[in-house]
């Protein structure tokens, strides 16, 4: 049984189960005055807008260099691809497969994943609210290890700078994946996973 068919509203500032009021235009938490909703306004069409702005950005931050590495004068600039491969070549095969899972799979999956989660949920396709419920909390939970690369530009710039003898430059590919992985952050927060039960069509999702 969901909270709403109980007569219950909670509040999404403190968590505080309120009793709900039809016959009230505007409800506000009694513990912390917080507006009560009985779901998240727009959250279908902010989470919409979130993640095309976020798949949007993906294109040239995959595309543009991420970073330049200058060394006696010569510099060369790497895309998160091109990056991967050099580490391949060094024979840094653990560090590769960590940046290309933080870099390519883990933004790549969580476009696709929020997506198909949207869709559904919109169009009552045929998947469980377990199944759904699963892919939101793994999405979830994988979002945080996107900014490993941007984490590991930062570092680099900060500790490599000799002047002209070495340096580390951020590309505009950096910033545009930072902007790629805050957006998916913020798709998966503004979506409000409630949805999800009001799609069931068992009785058996409720349990």
């Amino acid at each position: 049984m969901r909270a709403i068919d109980a007569g219950l509203l909670i509040c999404h500032e403190c968590h505080q189960l309120n009793p709900h009021k039809p016959d009230e235009e505007k409800q506000f938490c009694v513990r912390c005055g917080g507006h009560l909703h009985a779901r998240r306004p727009n959250s279908l069409a902010r989470t919409w807008a979130l993640l095309i702005s976020a798949a949007l950005l993906y294109i040239p931050a995959n595309l543009l260099p991420i970073m330049t590495v200058n060394s006696l004068g010569k510099g060369q600039s790497d895309t998160i691809m091109s990056g991967v491969i050099e580490l391949v070549n060094y024979g840094m095969l653990p560090i590769a497969a960590v940046v290309f899972i933080a870099s390519i799979l883990v933004p790549t999956f969580k476009l696709v994943g929020i997506a198909l989660l949207l869709y559904s949920v919109q169009r009552h396709q045929p998947m469980s609210a377990r199944q759904r419920v699963l892919m939101y909390r793994f999405i979830e939970w994988i979002g945080r290890w996107s900014m490993l690369d941007i984490f590991v530009i930062a570092i680099l710039v900060a500790v490599v700078n000799f002047g002209s003898l070495a340096s580390i430059v951020p590309g505009y590919g950096a910033t545009a994946f930072a902007s790629v992985v805050v957006l998916t952050m913020l798709a998966a927060l503004t979506f409000d996973p409630r949805l999800i039960w009001d799609n069931t069509k068992s009785d058996d999702d409720h349990e």
